[in-house]
């Protein structure tokens, strides 16, 4: 009987887990097409899917459920050869006009330059907080992690766990900070020649189409958001939160050490060093500590 007992506890627990979190997400059980569906796809029982852009349409995904804090991980193989002109994008947003985001934006290039990552974020419909990287490898050939860990305290982006940028909350100094609307999980393989690859010089190489980007191993570690009544919930920091564990941390030395040599050595982009876009009237963020 003890151990009947026992055996209740954990499943009990496990559905608790799996209401809080969604870890080992499987793309057709947690995601479904919004659009360019016609020429997407799962493989792999859906634990692999595929985007694809064409000259008909681009094509994008979302999560089912939407979140409130968590890391989201995802690998991802981007469009291979000459990807100018396309955009993959991987990112948190909730909806409206005071929306919050959290951005990985991919801007493809011409064959044998590199990829530009585009980071950002928005608070209450406000963004304007871009910072872009340059990679210390090809993503094209093989899958790589792209994690957004996001907690009451700060966002932080990584590839490959190595951290590369972070927006800590401020936000009792008055710096929005999103912590009160539930996101979903997004990504979308679009053409955006416009504006994507140098500016919009270089356009899309048709020729070349149809582009693909792959995905595995979506794991939301993170707080099903179930409405204004999910935030005390998801805020709460108590060791009976299992996932607060993989949500609440702060950088080691060691990572800020990896943080500091990316940004030094691949960061091409930085909002808080543009002095003539804000016309010196620089965002309050800027001159505060993040890490």
């Amino acid at each position: 009987m003890a151990s009947f007992r026992i055996l209740v506890l954990a499943l009990l627990f496990t559905a608790f887990a799996l209401d809080q979190t969604g870890v080992e997400a499987n793309f057709i059980d947690s995601t479904y097409f919004t659009w360019g569906a016609h020429h997407s796809q799962t493989l792999d029982w859906g634990n692999h899917l595929q985007l694809v852009l064409d000259k008909t349409s681009g094509s994008a995904f979302q999560s089912k459920s939407a979140y409130l804090f968590g890391s989201f991980e995802m690998l991802i193989k981007l469009v291979p050869g000459n990807s100018a002109g396309t955009v993959t994008a991987y990112y948190l947003s909730s909806t409206g006009n005071w929306h919050d985001e959290i951005d990985f934006e991919f801007l493809g290039n011409i064959s044998g330059h590199p990829y530009t990552i585009h980071t950002n974020i928005f608070s209450q419909g406000k963004g304007n907080r871009e910072q872009q990287f340059h990679l210390w490898f090809d993503p094209t050939a093989d899958f790589h992690n792209y994690t957004i860990h996001w907690n009451p305290t700060e966002v932080v982006w990584y590839i490959d766990s190595i951290p590369i940028r972070v927006f800590r909350n401020y936000e009792k100094e008055g710096i929005l900070y999103p912590n009160r609307q539930g996101m979903w999980l997004y990504s979308s393989l679009w053409n955006a020649d416009d504006w994507a690859t140098q500016g919009g010089r270089i356009k899309t190489d048709w020729s070349n189409a149809p582009f693909m980007a792959n995905y595995r191993n979506f794991r939301p570690r993170a707080c099903t958001w179930f409405g204004p009544e999910s935030i005390a919930k998801c805020t709460a920091h108590t060791p009976s939160n299992w996932w607060t564990s993989h949500v609440y941390s702060q950088l080691s030395n060691a990572q800020q050490g990896q943080m500091n040599w990316v940004r030094d050595n691949y960061m091409i982009y930085n909002y808080c060093q543009d002095y003539k876009r804000f016309n010196w009237n620089m965002p309050p963020e800027c001159f505060k500590p993040q890490y």
